[in-house]
């Protein structure tokens, strides 16, 4: 039996719920919880967990916690094509959302862009690894 950490959850402490799961509805995901919601919790296929959190709430679990929120860390989600990676990214661009990264043919042969939640956070999108698309040296992304 492994006895390391696995990787099953992830929380993103938020300041505004209805914003943030507009967003994140809009990026795809089913989400049912209403808008006023301290606490919201989506289960991918795949079994990882990604909860939505107030400011206030998260104080019930992290006591020491500051109050910002968004930060360095990009949440990494799969799409099915190269072609939705660009779909998302226009409509998420075109709904308002700040596009930090236009999508492009990325060195590791996916199609990969990067799009901020409401709270800053990044949200990179990425479609399947084409090895036929590899290449080395990596190049600066546009």
């Amino acid at each position: 039996m492994h006895d390391g950490p696995e990787f099953t959850q992830c929380n993103i402490v938020v300041r505004d719920m209805a914003a943030t799961l507009a967003f994140y509805r809009r990026l795809g995901l089913t989400i049912d919880a209403e808008a006023n919601a301290f606490h919201v919790a989506v289960r991918f296929a795949n079994g990882m967990l990604l909860e939505f959190d107030s400011t206030t709430f998260a104080r019930q679990w992290d006591s020491g916690r500051h109050d910002s929120t968004g930060g360095s860390t990009v949440l990494g989600l799969e799409v099915a094509t190269r072609e939705r990676v660009d779909a998302l990214y226009a409509d998420l661009t075109q709904a308002g959302y700040l596009g930090r990264q236009q999508p492009y043919d990325a060195f590791w042969g996916a199609r990969y862009a990067i799009v901020e939640d409401p709270d800053v956070n990044g949200i990179g999108l990425m479609s399947p690894i084409d090895v036929a698309r590899k290449f080395w040296p990596p190049t600066q992304a546009p």
